[in-house]
């Protein structure tokens, strides 16, 4: 998608260098230098086994890029793109050790961002007509955080917080502890500074118009019903941002958008999308290339 922003360097090279070192251990990738010859060269490609949006591509060059400076990669999609099944997405040109070193690391953020990027597009093309956004949550891996946002964001959704600091959230527990809904939003905002934003998590009709009552800029709709989501909307009239969330499939997210909410947050995009199935292929003709000194 042109409107993409890409990933900062500064951003990617510590989680990508940690993931090589992951995997290269203590003696680097044993296998590929007995077997292949230092000189050998070779065209590679990546190509979709299945068809989906691709996310990752930046990634994917910086962990052949560390392995070695030498390789090189020549787009057939672009980041945020379509990929149909059989497609090649890239072709990679270097050391051929160097390739199937860098391969796995390469492939796991390709595989794992595109199937993030894929499930949310199918979610944005479900309720698209409508005003809802399909936003992220904190549900992500750790570490991985900044990546699978990045991937919603790829497949056409947007990002709620990134984190406990962007934002006030005040849930069920909080409530809990605190005693009442007003009692936590009256501590929560004499705490914070006046740009931070108040959500409150409510389940019940009765819930969301306590929260109301103390002036919150967005109420998060907890696992309710259509008809609770649609008579939660009018009873907001446009006072606070609203924000659905709990079962939400492809199927069932064309019916909470119809109710009105202006957001559809969905956390098993970063923890539980199936990745999408991408190799790394050699070509037909199999042998090296090598350097003729």
């Amino acid at each position: 998608m042109s409107s993409l922003a890409p990933l900062p360097q500064i951003i990617m090279e510590p989680i990508v260098r940690g993931a090589l070192l992951e995997d290269l251990g203590r003696a680097g990738d044993i296998t590929s230098d007995a077997i292949i010859p230092a000189d050998c060269k070779a065209t590679l490609a990546l190509n979709a086994r299945q068809a989906g949006v691709v996310a990752g591509l930046d990634l994917v060059m910086f962990a052949f890029l560390l392995v070695d400076p030498g390789i090189s990669m020549q787009l057939r999609c672009p980041e945020g793109g379509k990929v149909s099944a059989g497609e090649t997405i890239a072709i990679v040109n270097g050391p051929a050790r160097s390739l199937l070193t860098a391969e796995r690391t390469a492939l796991n953020f390709l595989c794992k961002l595109s199937g993030i990027a894929t499930a949310t597009a199918s979610l944005v093309n479900a309720v698209r007509g409508y005003n809802a956004k399909i936003v992220s949550t904190r549900k992500t891996t750790p570490g991985l955080r900044v990546l699978e946002k990045y991937a919603v964001r790829a497949g056409g959704g947007a990002n709620h917080r990134f984190a406990l600091d962007d934002a006030v959230l005040i849930k069920d527990n909080h409530i809990a502890i605190a005693g009442d809904i007003r009692t936590a939003i009256e501590r929560a905002r004499s705490a914070i500074g006046h740009l931070v934003k108040i959500e409150v998590e409510v389940d019940t009709l009765d819930q969301l118009g306590m929260a109301l009552q103390a002036s919150v800029d967005a109420v998060l709709l907890d696992n309710m019903s259509v008809e609770d989501l649609t008579q939660a909307v009018a009873m907001v009239g446009g006072r606070a941002i609203t924000e659905a969330s709990g079962r939400v499939t492809p199927k069932t997210a064309p019916a909470i958008a119809a109710t009105g909410v202006d957001l559809i947050s969905v956390g098993w995009l970063t923890h539980s999308a199936p990745i999408l199935d991408i190799g790394l292929d050699m070509p037909a003709d199999r042998n090296c290339r090598r350097h003729l000194n």
